[in-house]
């Protein structure tokens, strides 16, 4: 079980401090039946017995207070320590590995994955009360007798090693229902995000609902069902040995006992005793079950439990001075494309762009002019070749710095409720104006820094993207596809009025396009095919600008 290992890496003292807390717990609950036992037949000393039953009685319900808070506690910050490392993790890997991992997963690692381990954490200090409870019961039975003791001590240890073979099958058939919950969470998004598309297509949706999310639903509940019959199986076979002890110390071992009544009660009366804790801690090995398997996916997918040391990141003024040139120096960069017989290489790219341009970058559809904004803001890194900012070669480690340098508004947009990052005092006098202006002020409101909704459509959106950009006020802008979504008003403003105001200010403006007709305001347009830069011009004048749409 890698559990236990996971809860003492996080705090080694407290978890010992817990585990003997809960034996003392269960180990007094023991000694009660113990006291109860020998006050049955011993008359001569029940005042002594009374004392000792009252300490136990306070010393049981003390020892399991405590064992349960230091595991609660242990447990929560566990749980919250392993979601922050993670969503540090993700935040630390690159974009590519991401991309190939899937967000599916990314989504079945934080929230299923850590619901699993957070559960198991809950019933670790039941766990460990009730091994106490088995531990104490045994001590008292090898107290009551050597050789009684032996023949139970071989039931149990036969039980255990019976035990463990179907758990291993359990716990593979845990794994593989894991898998499918991967699959299930893909088709869950596609669910969402292509409901439109169902909606309008009966047959489509018909042949999603049983060829695809019906069969891995099925398969998910199978190895689940499995699973859970294997534990039911293993832990009634646990239960069968308890009675056959039983039955062979009353039918078949009753001279060891011989003239000692009350030594076979106590045998009888103990295992009897025991069988509430050992399926309390059967009934709950599923969940340490599940828990294992979800480590082991944490694991799996890269994302190293150790939280990694992120590059100090560096805002101000400063940084926005400092910015003069950015050069491509032979960037290769490739990856595979689905469906595709060899993969998608970017480059050799050799470019050079200065501060205070526009450069649109254009090119078909799968030319690569994503992946090139990409490699240009620092989510991609390359495979050969060099990016250097104002002469500095920009590696893993700066990297983080150098896209500081950066605002962008990407094609999938995605807004945050508030203008996280963000705290200037003039803050919300110049989002309101920005509001005004990109004529958002009647949709959206601002109270300090937090937006009154974000359920606007995609071209109002990334109006509202724009804005943050804007306040962010970075060196260097990045557009993707912006005025596709814009009527042809918010196209020209755009073109004519914003991207000419940021050229002003110094600003070096990406802009990836497919309107050949504003080409004329770019200082320079590098078009792509397939990966390569097909041509670059500038100065070029309006008739010869638009031979380059696509």
């Amino acid at each position: 079980m890698k559990l236990f290992p996971f809860l003492l890496r996080n705090s080694r003292g407290i978890m010992i401090l817990a585990i003997i807390a809960g034996l003392i717990s269960g180990a007094s609950n023991t000694g009660l039946l113990a006291v109860i036992t020998a006050a049955l037949g011993n008359y001569h000393s029940r005042t002594t017995l009374l004392w000792v039953f009252l300490g136990l009685c306070l010393l049981a319900p003390l020892s399991r207070i405590a064992s349960e808070v230091l595991l609660v506690q242990l447990g929560q910050k566990a749980v919250f320590d392993l979601r922050m490392k993670l969503s540090r993790q993700i935040l630390s890997v690159p974009l590519r590995q991401l991309e190939e991992l899937g967000s599916h997963r990314l989504t079945a690692a934080l929230i299923d994955d850590v619901v699993a381990i957070s559960n198991a954490i809950v019933i670790v200090p039941i766990l460990f009360i009730n091994a106490g409870v088995v531990i104490g019961c045994l001590i008292y039975l090898c107290w009551l007798s050597w050789t009684a003791f032996l023949a139970v001590f071989a039931f149990l240890v036969l039980g255990i090693a019976t035990y463990q073979l179907p758990i291993i099958a359990a716990t593979r058939s845990f794994r593989h229902a894991r898998e499918q919950e991967d699959s299930l969470f893909r088709h869950f998004n596609a669910l969402v995000e292509g409901i439109k598309e169902l909606k309008i297509h009966s047959r489509r949706e018909e042949k999603f609902l049983n060829d695809v999310l019906q069969s891995t639903a099925t398969s998910f509940r199978h190895h689940n069902v499995k699973a859970m019959a294997i534990y039911s199986a293993a832990s009634s076979w646990g239960q069968l040995l308890v009675f056959l002890v039983i039955a062979v110390l009353v039918f078949f071992m009753t001279g060891i006992t011989a003239g000692n009544s009350l030594a076979l009660t106590g045998f009888a009366l103990t295992i009897l005793y025991m069988m509430t804790p050992l399926q309390v801690i059967m009934n709950n090995l599923p969940n340490l079950g599940r828990a294992s398997v979800a480590l082991d996916k944490i694991e799996t997918l890269g994302l190293s439990l150790k939280a990694q040391v992120r590059d100090a990141v560096t805002t101000g003024e400063d940084q926005k001075q400092s910015f003069q040139r950015l050069e491509l120096i032979d960037v290769r960069h490739s990856y595979y494309v689905e469906g595709e017989p060899n993969n998608f290489t970017l480059g050799p790219l050799n470019l050079t762009f200065n501060r205070g341009e526009v450069v649109f970058i254009v090119g078909g559809n799968g030319s690569g002019k994503t992946t090139l904004g990409k490699l240009l803001i620092g989510l991609y890194s390359p495979e050969s070749g060099e990016i250097r900012l104002n002469g500095q070669p920009i590696t893993d480690e700066n990297r983080n710095l150098y896209r500081q340098y950066f605002s962008v508004v990407f094609a999938d947009v995605y807004l945050f409720e508030t203008l996280l990052g963000l705290d200037s005092p003039e803050l919300e006098t110049r989002a309101r104006s920005y509001l005004k202006r990109l004529q958002l002020d009647q949709r959206v409101q601002i109270n300090g820094n937090r937006f009154s909704t974000t359920k606007l459509s995609h071209g109002q959106r990334k109006r509202l993207a724009l804005l943050t950009a804007y306040l962010e006020d970075r060196p260097i802008y990045l557009f993707d596809e912006w005025a596709a979504d814009q009527d042809p008003l918010f196209k020209e403003i755009f073109y004519l009025q914003l991207l000419p105001e940021l050229k002003a200010r110094g600003k070096t403006v990406f802009v990836i396009s497919h309107d050949d007709h504003y080409y004329f305001v770019a200082d320079r347009i590098i078009k792509l095919d397939y990966g390569k830069v097909e041509c670059e011009r500038q100065e070029l004048d309006v008739a010869a600008l638009r031979e380059l749409s696509p």
